[in-house]
């Protein structure tokens, strides 16, 4: 994320001045869009140091959630300004400019193989936790806005068409969106404690009720404290004490089977507990 950071930070300055020498729309929303990255990519890799920090008597579970946050916050930028550039397309197709196609092009080329460097950079980890997929998206947006701000040049060099770049520009903003608002709603599932989408809540009480020594099981819950790291609570009713131990231990082995690893079991003899 590091040099993902610093790369970014160069071209963004290379396409607002090519941005502004060309009078293109397309690679002036590509900087922005660079802009905001910087910003994305110093905030994930803040998160990426601060979850190493360990857990203390008021954060038991440390930093973790960090992530998440960062993640949300990229996602609400990146669709923050990406309506910021909808609405500058909108005016260029009511009043176009005139555009130097060359120096669009050219610069535009040069961002584009910055930002398959640094999406090439990320995309190992993309898989990893929120923050980075966050950090990554924002990546390839730069990279499509590339591919936008070369295709709107080349229409116009031999066009002239203008109204290629802010409709690009629109284009591209329809396809951020979509990636933008996943991102988001994934994070606010996090934060709301939903059931992660991998784990199949009703094949995990039956095989939680299913453990020998267990009678039923209630106030099932599951969620996701940060990317990777699924939490787990559950009252098992076991009426015979002597079966509680091997119940739990069974209880826990078969939670891990889907991806849980905080597990927490709260064993009962009967259901006088239900209600709390």
């Amino acid at each position: 994320m590091a040099w993902a950071l610093g790369i970014t930070l160069l071209f963004m300055v290379v396409e607002a001045a090519g941005g502004f020498l060309s009078h293109s729309l397309a690679l002036l929303a590509d900087a922005a869009h660079m802009l905001t990255d910087a910003g994305a990519l110093a905030l994930a890799l803040f998160a990426a140091w601060i979850v190493r920090q360990p857990a203390g008597s008021t954060r038991t579970y440390g930093w973790f959630r960090a992530e998440i946050l960062a993640a949300l916050a990229n996602g609400a930028l990146l669709l923050a300004v990406t309506a910021g550039i909808l609405w500058e397309a909108v005016q260029r197709l009511l009043r176009p400019e005139p555009i130097q196609p060359g120096t669009m092009f050219v610069v535009a080329t040069l961002g584009f193989g910055a930002n398959v460097v640094a999406a090439a950079i990320l995309h190992r980890s993309r898989g990893e936790n929120l923050n980075v997929r966050g950090a990554y998206l924002h990546v390839l947006s730069d990279l499509a806005g590339s591919v936008a701000a070369m295709l709107a040049a080349a229409i116009i060099h031999y066009t002239g068409w203008l109204a290629a770049d802010p409709l690009l520009s629109i284009a591209l903003s329809a396809l951020l969106i979509v990636s933008a608002w996943g991102l988001v709603r994934q994070a606010v599932d996090v934060l709301m404690e939903a059931a992660p989408g991998h784990v199949d809540l009703g094949a995990l009480e039956a095989a939680v009720a299913d453990v020998p020594g267990v009678e039923r099981v209630h106030d099932v819950h599951v969620w996701t404290v940060s990317s990777g790291f699924v939490a787990m609570s559950a009252h098992a009713v076991v009426p015979d004490p002597a079966r509680a131990q091997g119940a739990l231990d069974e209880i826990t082995k078969r939670v891990r089977a889907f991806g849980i690893g905080h597990v927490t079991v709260q064993v009962e003899q009967s259901d006088e507990c239900e209600s709390c």
